[in-house]
């Protein structure tokens, strides 16, 4: 490839509207560009680098004896309607009615897909066990999309489906898939990608992990132990409070705290901790607008996922209105509406002596101790873990909060989708069965953006060369002195007859820094350069793009240095 001849324009200015650099980058080097909000087209650069991807990962779904299939992007509402996500998934699923009527939907996920699919194949209990993959454009509505390609509506993805006679047989294959992940990180150049406990939110299942990049700019928190290997998403995370009781209860007291309607204003006036306090964050359901009110320690925040599993419905942030059973800023767990259900966090349990609203304008409790004055109390988990919180797994008050970058995730499904679409085998024994499944996802866009992310300089990305969009960067300095294009052609020639992956910049009248500003930009990992200067002395420079070596080679030799550079850098990887 020649590099007057590649399409997209790159640019020295960072473009205004890029909050991280891989975003920015990207857009400088000519990757990619906006289509609308959360859509881009690819150019041929970015195209190239998830090309290589693709492949590395059928190569290891491949290995683990995935099969490969395509499943429509368009599909009729009854296949959702027949699992139920219809009407359980909200926004985020584009739905339609095409020329006749028929109620359609764009694939945002393809689980319903997969079981129509082998339905009927998978009769027989001799069929299974076996998965299904496919690589494929999805559309999610997402509600806020950024960072470009880490969060977009449109996307592709690698979906694979498998399916199972038991949970033990699932639970095999599911480490095969566990393990296939971190070969394919390692092999794209992140292996410090972690995996995370996670929640199965909408897929739905029991056991489910994400495969973290951690990095700032990430918009998971990722909880983690530094004292042993425990490893949650927050969402998941379980969270563990020990208060310590100072034995000192009082009896219950509902006084006057005007104007006092946050945690901060009523500590303040009161001149207590925040520690002693209750706080009131209240939702509705989205099925019947019913209030749903969490009550946590007030230095806590509500865990939203914990809490719509706990009730099993999707939930949103209440609006309480003067007809509404609960007087906004003054909500407490003690003689609240019979209207109003209310859950109590497990970071309020053994506080001796409590501050809460006392549902009554311009009013709080102090004195509320939960075990004394409500009857039947129950605790559950639903607050996000803090900084220093206590370990599930070593008990240790050693728990740390990073941000990170999900990057894929594998589900055990079980039998949510077989049953409710009346999958069935029959067994050996001619009894009949619904299959378990497992399903394991990765984004194409987003894992190549991060692994900008994770690799580059403030030149550009620095590509790790199995998905590299080229391996080798060839610079004719000077195209116009003859001697000196006759050897940059040469080599250009001998590259592509050995099979080395090279882009050849050759454009006349660019100045050596602009072609280096685009070899920076396009980040391919070896470059060798070819000037009137170096060839005086009958050599070439040869640099990588980390910086991490630099070389003068004589010419004779340069052709299998760069061999043995490239077959030592896949080597590492």
């Amino acid at each position: 490839m020649k590099l007057k001849n590649l399409v997209g324009l790159r640019f020295k200015e960072r473009p205004a509207d890029c909050a991280i650099d891989s975003h920015a980058l990207m857009v400088r080097g000519g990757y990619m560009k906006y289509v609308g909000n959360g859509i881009f087209s690819e150019y041929p650069v970015l195209h190239r680098i998830t090309a290589k991807i693709e492949n590395i990962i059928r190569e290891e779904m491949d290995a683990i004896d995935g099969q490969e299939v395509l499943f429509p992007v368009v599909m009729p509402a009854e296949l959702w309607q027949e699992s139920g996500r219809y009407d359980s998934i909200g926004n985020e699923l584009v739905r339609f009615q095409d020329r006749s009527g028929s109620k359609m939907v764009l694939g945002m996920t393809h689980e319903e897909a997969a079981v129509h699919l082998v339905r009927e194949y998978g009769q027989s209990y001799q069929q299974y066990p076996f998965m299904i993959y496919q690589i494929q454009r999805k559309f999610r509505d997402e509600a806020r999309p950024r960072a470009g390609m880490i969060r977009v509506r449109e996307f592709t993805m690698k979906d694979a489906y498998s399916f199972h006679t038991s949970q033990e047989d699932l639970d095999a294959y599911y480490q095969k898939c566990y393990d296939a992940y971190h070969r394919i990180f390692k092999r794209v150049g992140i292996p410090e990608v972690v995996t995370v406990a996670s929640d199965s939110g909408m897929m739905g299942g029991n056991i489910s992990h994400e495969y973290m990049l951690l990095n700032e700019v990430g918009e998971d928190s990722i909880v983690l132990c530094s004292e042993c290997d425990y490893r949650a998403n927050m969402e998941a995370a379980e969270n563990i409070v020990e208060n310590v009781s100072m034995d000192k209860r009082y009896p219950l007291e509902c006084i006057e705290t005007p104007d006092c309607k946050t945690i901060e204003d009523v500590c303040s006036f009161l001149k207590s901790d925040v520690t002693t306090s209750c706080k009131a964050v209240v939702y509705q359901k989205n099925a019947d607008d019913a209030f749903v009110v969490a009550f946590v320690r007030g230095d806590y925040e509500v865990n939203e996922t914990k809490l719509r599993n706990l009730i099993g419905e999707e939930i949103h942030p209440a609006e309480i209105t003067e007809e509404s059973p609960l007087v906004a800023g003054y909500i407490g767990p003690y003689n609240i509406s019979e209207q109003v259900s209310y859950y109590c966090d497990i970071s309020l349990k053994g506080i001796d002596s409590l501050v809460a609203g006392a549902n009554k304008e311009g009013f709080h409790y102090i004195g509320l101790n939960l075990e004394r004055d409500i009857a039947n109390i129950a605790y559950v988990d639903i607050a996000k873990v803090k900084e220093g919180n206590i370990c599930p797994c070593c008990k240790k008050p050693s728990l740390t909060i990073k941000r990170g970058i999900e990057v894929g995730n594998i589900f055990q499904l079980g039998t949510k989708y077989t049953k409710s679409m009346n999958m069935q085998y029959v067994d050996k024994d001619s009894s009949i069965h619904y299959p378990v499944m497992g399903c394991y996802g990765i984004g194409i866009g987003r894992l190549a953006a991060s692994v900008c992310e994770a690799k580059h300089d403030d030149y550009g990305p620095i590509w790790p060369i199995s998905i590299a969009p080229w391996e080798v960067h060839l610079c004719c300095i000077r195209p116009d002195d003859e001697a000196t294009k006759r050897i940059a052609d040469d080599f250009y020639t001998e590259l592509k007859s050995r099979n080395i992956d090279v882009i050849y910049d050759d454009r006349e009248g660019i100045r050596a820094g602009q072609m280096f500003a685009d070899a920076d930009l396009l980040g391919a990992p070896i470059r060798m350069v070819v000037s009137p200067r170096n060839l005086k002395e009958n050599r070439i420079e040869i640099v990588t793009r980390d910086k991490s070596i630099n070389e003068s080679v004589d010419i004779s030799e340069a052709l299998d240095y760069v061999l043995k550079l490239k077959e030592k850098m896949y080597s590492e990887i």
